[in-house]
Order: structure tokens, then C-alpha cells, then sequence
């Protein structure tokens, strides 16, 4: 194909543009969240547009039922994933909740003791870098280590984001009256399993730590008013 050779330049531009941007995609980071991450988990989910509450929860949940929300996720129970950005910001959270497979959705069949279940929301300033399809992968091979063979979502029909999470994991999706289910069977743990997890979690302790250390310093030594 011709080029025109005066857009060299601008030709160039984008391909750093694009460089940087899968760049940023494969540094994504995936980290652990405790409860001494709880104040930012809320600050995130609060900074959510009715539009985006909508798509995470099924319904536009008003910000005391967002705290409240917040305030009684079980980090003993279930296992919540963050993506901390350059300056110390959540900016996506991936919450995977097990429940007993009596309390499971119909259609999902397992001989396991429980199945997981997986929501996931992302600032609109870190959409279109592949965080939330890294932060299903991190939810499912955890699910895999604990002997948790169905993973399922459930969302608004429209929700494109999870649809495309859904069909990049080869998920099973069955619709009904604007919602959907999208189901995931997993490959029992291995040792290639259980090292990638562990590795995965220690690369981001120390991603986790220089950033809130260099946040810490940018406070201690910015000018005070």
C-alpha cells in the first residue's frame, strides 16, 4: 500500500501511540485487595456514573448502598482485585464471591463444594488497556488453586464490557428478558497454576509498594500551604 511519505512523522506518532498502549497492557498489574484498601475501594465505586453503576450492579445503587456494599465484603470469604494506576489510584476492582453450590444459579452444575462469582468495574480513565479481562484471568486461575471448577458472571445484556470478557474467555452466555449468564468450567490446579498465581501476586506486592511509598514521599515533600 502507498504512503504518503509528509506522514512519516504522523505515521510514526501513532505507532509509538500504539507501542506505549500495548506497553501499558502487558504491565497491568493485578493485586490483592485487603481491608486496608477499603476506603479507596469506595472512593472508586463512588466515582461511578449512574450509567456505570448500572452496568456493574444491575441497578443505579445510590452511594449509601455503595458504602454499604463496601463496608461488608468478607476478605476472609471472597477475594477482591485491584489495579492501582502510576499515581497510587484504584481505577478497576474485580470482586470474586464463592458461594455454597446449593445457593448456586440454576444452570450451573458442579460436584465442587462452591462456585465463584465475578464483578468487575474500571474508571473510565483506564478503559480500553485490557484491565478487566486481566483481572477475570487473575479471578479465575485463583478459582482453579481453590478447587472451584464454575466461575460465572451475571449482567445487563448491554453490558458490552463484560460480554467482551466473557467471549475472549470462551465463556458459555445464555440471555433472558435483558439480562445474561455467562458461564466458565475450569481445568483443575496444577503446579504451573499454583506457581503463576504466586508469582503474579508477588510482582504485584512490589508494584503495590513503590507506588504507595512514592505517593507517600510526593505528600511529604510537596509544599504545604
Amino acid at each position: 500500500m502507498f504512503k504518503n511519505p509528509l506522514n512519516r512523522e504522523g505515521d510514526s506518532a501513532g505507532e509509538a501511540a500504539g507501542e506505549e498502549r500495548k506497553e501499558r497492557k502487558r504491565t497491568v498489574m493485578v493485586k490483592e485487595l485487603r481491608e486496608r484498601d477499603r476506603r479507596r475501594m469506595l472512593k472508586h465505586f463512588l466515582a461511578l456514573d449512574d450509567s456505570d453503576r448500572l452496568l456493574r450492579f444491575g441497578t443505579v445503587l445510590p452511594d449509601e448502598l455503595l458504602e454499604s456494599y463496601v463496608a461488608k465484603i468478607d476478605f476472609e470469604r471472597d477475594m477482591v482485585y485491584g489495579v492501582y494506576n502510576r499515581v497510587f489510584r484504584l481505577v478497576a476492582v474485580g470482586h470474586l464471591a464463592f458461594a455454597p453450590k446449593e445457593k448456586s444459579p440454576g444452570k450451573v452444575v458442579t460436584t465442587k463444594e462452591q462456585v465463584a462469582e465475578f464483578g468487575v468495574s474500571v474508571s473510565r480513565s483506564a478503559r480500553g488497556l485490557g484491565i478487566g479481562s486481566k483481572l477475570f484471568e487473575r479471578a479465575a486461575i485463583h478459582c482453579r488453586n481453590r478447587d472451584v471448577d464454575t466461575l460465572y458472571m451475571h449482567c445487563l445484556s448491554s453490558n458490552q464490557v463484560m460480554m467482551r470478557i466473557a467471549r475472549k474467555a470462551g465463556m458459555e452466555i445464555q440471555r433472558e428478558y435483558g439480562e445474561a449468564d455467562a458461564y466458565l468450567r475450569l481445568l483443575p490446579a496444577n503446579p504451573a497454576s499454583m506457581l503463576q498465581e504466586a508469582l503474579e501476586e508477588q510482582f504485584a506486592t512490589i508494584d503495590y509498594t513503590w507506588k504507595a511509598n512514592a505517593r507517600a514521599a510526593a505528600k511529604w515533600f510537596s509544599p504545604k500551604k
